[in-house]
């Protein structure tokens, strides 16, 4: 049965910070919460993980209200925070004794994770020692060392170098692959669009767009070509008044108005024997649907 959250609103003073909104994570995978700063992500969160209380509205977790005791919840939250002086170790232990996982288990759990991680070096030293990178990793494993069943990260891979990045999205891979209901609240849509099927987005507290990623991008009609050739063809561009979204080394991203200015601009370039290399019409991307729903 899942997460469902079904026209949960929340008001602080006067102001309306979470307005009706509904959603549910009914299989395993991970679910797609945007919006930009202030739209009511971390509220939202908040509520759905019992940390504050909802106005109104149900939120549930197979089928029972959600509490402390009905979710086994994992939660990296945007503010981060690790004890500086404290031992990386013994402040996992911590954690996984919170979470009434035992001694044994938790120091399994933490051979285990930081291994994965890259982290295994660190653990005998205290956080502050850490680059911010590595905190961050360590304070994402003080979400999952509980094997929690719904986890929920907000601007996870925010402070990461590519690497690391790569780190972390195949541990959260794995935990999909191990069933796991996970929720993620990003500012890279392109991470975004690499891991969620389901997406919702927020604009000032109100659900804007939210369904199938793939089904909602269907929606949108053809806004750009990309073309590799082996020569300046900036001639035909300007020829057919379109407009370069980028160019390196004869490789364009060309902006179009439909799919039938792409297929002119090809003709063209075929009939004057310019050798094509890719020719790819493309859709919007999430980047440009976010911007188009909350841009203002």
């Amino acid at each position: 049965m899942g997460l469902i959250l079904k026209n949960v609103s929340k008001t602080f003073g006067n102001k309306k910070v979470v307005n009706n909104i509904s959603f549910k994570l009914d299989k395993p995978g991970v679910y797609g919460l945007l919006g930009t700063n202030g739209a009511g992500k971390t509220t939202t969160i908040r509520m759905l993980l019992g940390i504050i209380t909802k106005d109104s509205g149900e939120i549930t977790w197979n089928g029972r209200p959600v509490s402390r005791e009905s979710v086994n919840f994992g939660y990296l939250p945007e503010e981060r925070g690790v004890y500086p002086k404290v031992k990386i170790y013994d402040q996992l232990m911590y954690f996984a004794e919170l979470k009434g996982v035992s001694k044994d288990k938790a120091a399994l759990a933490i051979e285990n994770i930081a291994k994965k991680l890259k982290v295994t070096e660190y653990l005998q030293m205290p956080a502050e020692k850490l680059s911010k990178g590595n905190q961050q990793k360590i304070q994402f494993m003080t979400a999952i060392i509980h094997d929690p069943e719904l986890v929920v990260l907000d601007e996870p891979f925010s402070g990461l170098d590519p690497v690391n990045t790569e780190i972390l999205k195949n541990i959260i891979i794995d935990l999909v692959k191990h069933g796991k209901y996970v929720i993620m609240s990003a500012h890279q849509m392109a991470t975004i669009e690499e891991f969620c099927s389901e997406i919702l987005i927020l604009n000032k507290g109100n659900t804007v767009l939210q369904g199938n990623l793939q089904e909602i991008k269907k929606s949108y009609p053809a806004n750009r070509v990309q073309v590799d050739t082996k020569e300046n063809i900036d001639k035909y561009i300007e020829g057919l008044d379109l407009t370069v979204e980028n160019e390196h080394d004869y490789q364009y991203t060309i902006k179009i108005k439909d799919e039938k200015e792409a297929h002119t601009l090809l003709d063209k370039l075929i009939k004057d024997g310019i050798v094509v290399n890719k020719f790819e019409i493309m859709r919007p991307t999430l980047n440009d649907i976010f911007i188009e729903k909350v841009g203002e």
